[in-house]
């Protein structure tokens, strides 16, 4: 840290500029590939909305060091990619125009304002991030050798952090085979497949205007797709950014979801990202969210690790702008439905392997928690200039 204090103090001791991003930055919308290359499929990413690849086309249209933050779906979080990659139009891609600005340190300085860039969001029936509330977004611009310093000082940290979480990728998929494993059912086994609108209800989420968000309090968890992304939801949502009191959830027509109630994206990029939650308390979501609500046969705790391995892009339409779920599709579901005991069973043994690689008071999950922590101190502590006038 004295290498950078010393840095700043010699080359910026009046403060450093900050910059709105699309003066130091090539902001541009990503396109959608020919229905020729998405059926050939090929070896580069596509990344198309959401923070994880959702499928595979010939060719590159982006080149690596590049910047990626959603336009739709996981709407603001602030990626990077290394390598070339196509980029689709559900997402923007953000380089650097100078030689003098390096677009990884730029990346560093977004994640860390990650919440903000989150923030500028449009709500409706699909959030957005308009491309030009995205160019307001300030970024510190101090001379090269400290961004470089910066950059090395926190690239060792992600390298560190990459390790824990290649062991602790080893170990998820080895909870997903036992997972599919234990949730195998031969036709032949006696147990029954049953719609899931017989032993679950469906329900789809509810609009909330503007005026109704941005509440830290109130009687009812209020959740988009992106609180799924939240430290401590990677399970069971106990975080949310959003609440609303029982008067205005009556007014809008809102019937808060029970606590064991399994949500998950319906629309959009973040359909992709495959992610399920259990709700925690009795709790409102958008209606970009759906919800999974177990009826008396179903142990809740199974119908989520079942759900876990439904790949959602499955049940999804894409023959309108975005893709959608729609609530007859998953109505129609087939579910394994065995005897109680049988599922209390199985849901102590997968409970176990859960917590082995979701608890974060415990072994890798919580070694992970504490280097992240650790990053995004000194991260903060390293991207905070004093403004120059």
């Amino acid at each position: 840290m004295s290498r950078i204090d010393d840095l700043i103090t010699e080359l910026t001791p009046n403060g450093v500029p900050f910059r709105a991003l699309d003066d130091v930055a090539d902001i541009r919308t990503g396109t959608r590939p020919s229905d020729e290359d998405q059926r050939a499929g090929g070896p580069f990413r596509y990344m198309n909305g959401g923070v994880e690849a959702s499928g595979w086309v010939p060719n590159p249209n982006t080149p690596g060091d590049t910047i990626t933050i959603p336009s739709r779906g996981s709407v603001g979080f602030v990626g990077y990619q290394r390598t070339e990659f196509w980029c689709g139009p559900l997402c923007y891609r953000v380089r650097s125009r100078y030689s003098s600005v390096m677009t990884r340190f730029m990346f560093f300085a977004l994640k860390a304002k990650q919440e903000h860039v989150i923030s500028l969001q449009q709500t409706g029936s699909i959030p957005a991030l308009n491309k030009a509330q995205l160019a307001t977004v300030k970024v510190p611009v101090p001379p090269l050798e400290v961004q470089r310093e910066i950059v090395r000082i926190l690239d060792h940290f992600t390298e560190l952090e990459a390790e824990l979480e290649a062991e602790l990728e080893a170990r998820r998929r080895q909870y997903a085979f036992y997972r599919d494993q234990l949730l195998t059912f031969p036709e032949a086994g006696g147990v029954r497949w049953i719609p899931m609108g017989e032993v679950a209800e469906v329900r789809s989420g509810w609009g909330f205007p503007n005026a109704n968000q941005g509440r830290d309090a109130g009687d009812y968890p209020f959740y988009k797709v992106s609180d799924m992304n939240l430290v401590g939801n990677e399970t069971v949502m106990t975080r949310a950014n959003n609440y609303v009191d029982r008067e205005t959830a009556r007014r809008l027509g809102v019937k808060p979801a029970p606590s064991g109630t399994i949500i998950f994206p319906k629309i959009g990029a973040a359909v992709a990202t495959n992610k399920k939650r259990l709700l925690s308390v009795d709790s409102a979501y958008d209606n970009n969210v759906m919800g999974l609500v177990p009826g008396p046969r179903l142990e809740h705790r199974f119908l989520l690790y079942w759900m876990q391995g439904v790949d959602l892009r499955g049940l999804a339409h894409d023959s309108g702008a975005v893709p959608s779920i729609r609530k007859t599709e998953v109505q129609e579901l087939l579910i394994p439905v065995p005897a109680l005991d049988e599922q209390r069973r199985i849901v102590g043994v997968l409970d176990r392997f859960d917590a082995l690689v979701n608890d974060l008071s415990v072994g890798l999950p919580a070694e992970l928690k504490a280097r992240r922590q650790q990053y995004e101190y000194y991260r903060d502590k390293l991207l905070t200039f004093q403004e120059a006038a």
